[in-house]
């Protein structure tokens, strides 16, 4: 295949869900809420290009990654790369993270604003890190004894 075949290429959509591992009722979510272009075509003629496959792989990939729909079609939108996720620091812009010392060793730290985390949801975490540290530590310790 060249690689003007590639781009030519055309896809129905039970194809492109099954390239992607993607459902159905999900591509047609995708496009209906504006994160995906629309198929070439209408009904049983409408057709999926090259495009549209890697909008899907993108979506997907990004999803994974955590990025909320809204943030996803921003970034399709801007065709931007997820190096590019983060905004520029600059020179004398100040940051206030929270850090949690959880055991000699091991230190969580979070930009809350980044992580899009009130500071209650901060607080909650952070309980919640600590309990799990404490549970792990404790099934350790049982196990030594055995």
């Amino acid at each position: 295949m060249t690689d003007t075949e590639a781009i030519d290429q055309t896809f129905t959509l039970d194809e492109i869900c099954s390239l992607t591992e993607t459902p159905k009722r999900t591509v047609r979510f995708y496009i209906q809420s504006g994160v995906m272009d629309r198929p070439i075509g209408q009904k049983r003629a409408a057709y999926y290009t090259q495009e549209h496959l890697e909008q899907l792989l993108f979506i997907n990939k990004w999803q994974k990654s955590g990025l909320s729909l809204e943030r996803i079609g921003e970034l399709l939108r801007q065709q931007e790369e997820p190096a590019d996720l983060l905004p520029k620091k600059k020179a004398g812009q100040i940051e206030v993270w929270s850090h949690l010392t959880i055991a000699h060793g091991i230190e969580l730290q979070i930009e809350p604003s980044q992580a899009g985390l009130s500071s209650e949801q901060v607080r909650q975490l952070f309980k919640s890190v600590m309990s799990l540290y404490a549970q792990i530590k404790n099934l350790d310790g049982e196990k030594d004894e055995r």
